[in-house]
């Protein structure tokens, strides 16, 4: 927790923030927890909070100037390690749970097959090069992929696994990132314009959660295995939207998702994962269509700041 006599001077220095600063320091995990997963996911280590707070506040100072008491400074001080103790702490349990050490994240990974799901997206799948068993994997969480890009630069990205989180395996779906006036995507462009089977990929443990979307069928990668997973449960069916249907789906509705034409029963549970705005939005519409807000749950794709926000 903040001291008193910094509390009282963030208040005075951020105004915005001040009539809420008690909650937002007493539930930092809130606030903090996919940064933790972020950088984790990248192998941040403690080390890296001391150069950050170095530059971050000769930056403040230089920009603001006689602005910066010395009052000012110590109390924004505490406030940083504040909140970097906090994602420390998350970070360290994180690469416990990993089996990882902060300062050796890598792994070497060997494709093992390619397969072409769209023609802008490919799925990879890779088994641990050294033969030992691959960590364990929760169902929606990524991994970053590290490369070396033709300029000698190591470049990362997160791709969410796209497989069953069981086996000795993962795969990881690789859509093409085509730039609208600004440059291509650099690392997905070259994982799908030179990754064969029997290269060898670095990737990190995995991390964190994922939500995803497609604008038309003909880019829906693993579209095929959800209608087998949805096949292979009792009483069940897919349902989807697309802002560009296509007769790939004949069953899917036209534009964003909503509930308008589908006939819902009253007594259903049902299960949220997306940006706050959208699960706002849709969880108005489930009410309105008669369904229990107890019956609703949800996970936010982002800070989850919904219990936060009066308006929610």
């Amino acid at each position: 927790m903040l001291s008193p006599e910094s509390a009282a001077v963030i208040r005075a220095t951020l105004p915005a923030v001040g009539g809420a600063l008690d909650d937002i320091t007493t539930r930092p995990d809130v606030l903090l927890g996919r940064i933790a997963h972020k950088h984790a996911a990248v192998g941040v280590t403690d080390e890296q909070y001391t150069i950050v707070h170095k530059y971050l506040f000769a930056a403040i100072a230089d920009v603001l100037g006689d602005a910066v008491t010395p009052e000012v400074a110590a109390a924004w001080d505490e406030v940083y390690w504040l909140m970097a103790g906090a994602l420390i702490a998350q970070e360290a349990r994180l690469y416990l749970e990993a089996q990882v050490r902060p300062d050796q994240p890598w792994r070497r990974w060997t494709v093992v097959e390619r397969r072409e799901e769209t023609p802008d997206a490919a799925s990879i799948l890779l088994r641990p090069a050294d033969g030992a068993p691959a960590p364990r994997a929760r169902a929606g969480q990524y991994v970053s992929v590290r490369v070396r890009m033709p300029d000698g630069v190591h470049q990362l990205r997160q791709y969410s696994i796209s497989s069953a989180p069981g086996d000795g395996t993962r795969r990881i779906t690789v859509k093409r990132v085509r730039g609208e006036a600004v440059p291509d995507g650099e690392v997905s462009n070259l994982l799908l314009d030179t990754v064969r089977t029997g290269d060898e990929l670095t990737l990190s443990a995995p991390f964190g959660d994922v939500v995803h979307a497609d604008r038309s069928p003909a880019d829906h990668a693993l579209r095929a295995d959800i209608h087998r997973l949805v096949e292979a449960l009792p009483a069940a069916r897919s349902l989807f939207w697309y802002e560009r249907p296509g007769t790939e789906e004949p069953t899917a509705l036209p534009g964003i998702m909503s509930l308008d034409d589908v006939d819902l029963p009253k007594d259903a549970s049902v299960y949220l994962c997306g940006p706050l705005p959208f699960m706002r939005a849709f969880r108005d519409e489930l009410l309105r269509a008669g369904v229990s807000a107890r019956d609703i749950t949800y996970e936010v794709f982002g800070p989850d700041l919904w219990l936060a926000d009066a308006t929610g």
